[in-house]
């Protein structure tokens, strides 16, 4: 007992209590700084990988046997060429804001010579012709060669807003409802970014696609790394203060 009475044994434990919770708390820290290194070393792979594929000369995309292996990890973002016939009458025009402001991606499907459809996103057209875009810009009839990026389905919505076909509006590139809404039966569960192609209009205006990954890991690693060394300097100085009161 001290001179007025106290317990020194639950001082003690009211002077550990902050101490441990500091020690606690400088531990998590540096758990959630080493994910994020984790988490920029995973970024920067993915960067190299998309930065190889969209580089790399143009390939077959997957056919139909291989349909269910497609994944964005292994897939998205491959350069890809496809050939074939575009159906005239069946675009959809899905909400996007690009460089050249807000507007729409024209999708149109391809029938390929493999067979089977893949929906391909010919391009943007601004927001002011989007009413006549259907008839001011038909896709080129004939045989085709489209080149492109992989990119895989977008099943979620976009602007946060839900894709509505009834009314045939769109918020995000949804294969499978799109090709529901066209009646298409045999699509690829990806659809292609078209890079720009030769055509008589100016619309719709391929090759837009945006590849950027944010990566600010280095920065929330460092942020938790130095709230770690806070908690620990704070527990250091605060056991030596025990110390030193202890000591008087």
């Amino acid at each position: 007992m001290t001179p007025d009475g106290r317990d020194r044994s639950t001082g003690r434990r009211r002077r550990w209590i902050p101490l441990l919770a500091a020690l606690l708390l400088s531990a998590g820290f540096s758990v959630l700084g080493v994910w994020q290194l984790e988490r920029r070393a995973w970024k920067l792979d993915l960067i190299a990988r998309v930065e190889r594929r969209i580089n790399a000369a143009p390939t077959a995309p997957p056919g139909p046997d291989a349909w269910s292996g497609v994944s964005a990890d292994r897939d998205a973002y491959r350069r890809v060429q496809a050939c074939g016939v575009f159906a005239a009458g069946k675009d959809t025009l899905v909400q996007a804001v690009t460089d050249e402001g807000p507007g729409f991606w024209v999708i149109t499907p391809l029938h390929t010579n493999g067979g089977y459809e893949v929906l391909v996103n010919r391009g943007f057209v601004p927001a002011d012709l989007a009413a006549a875009a259907r008839q001011a810009t038909p896709p080129p009839s004939g045989g085709v060669t489209v080149t492109g990026l992989l990119r895989i389905s977008e099943p979620h919505g976009g602007f946060l807003r839900a894709n509505q076909p009834s009314p045939d509006r769109w918020y995000s590139r949804d294969v499978a409802a799109i090709a529901e809404a066209r009646g298409l039966t045999h699509v690829a569960p990806y659809f292609i970014d078209a890079e720009a192609m030769p055509q008589a209009y100016d619309w719709p205006r391929g090759g837009l696609t945006v590849v950027r990954f944010p990566n600010s890991h280095l920065a929330y690693a460092l942020t938790w790394f130095a709230l770690a060394a806070m908690c620990l300097g704070w527990a250091g100085w605060s056991a030596l203060e025990s110390g030193r009161r202890r000591s008087v």
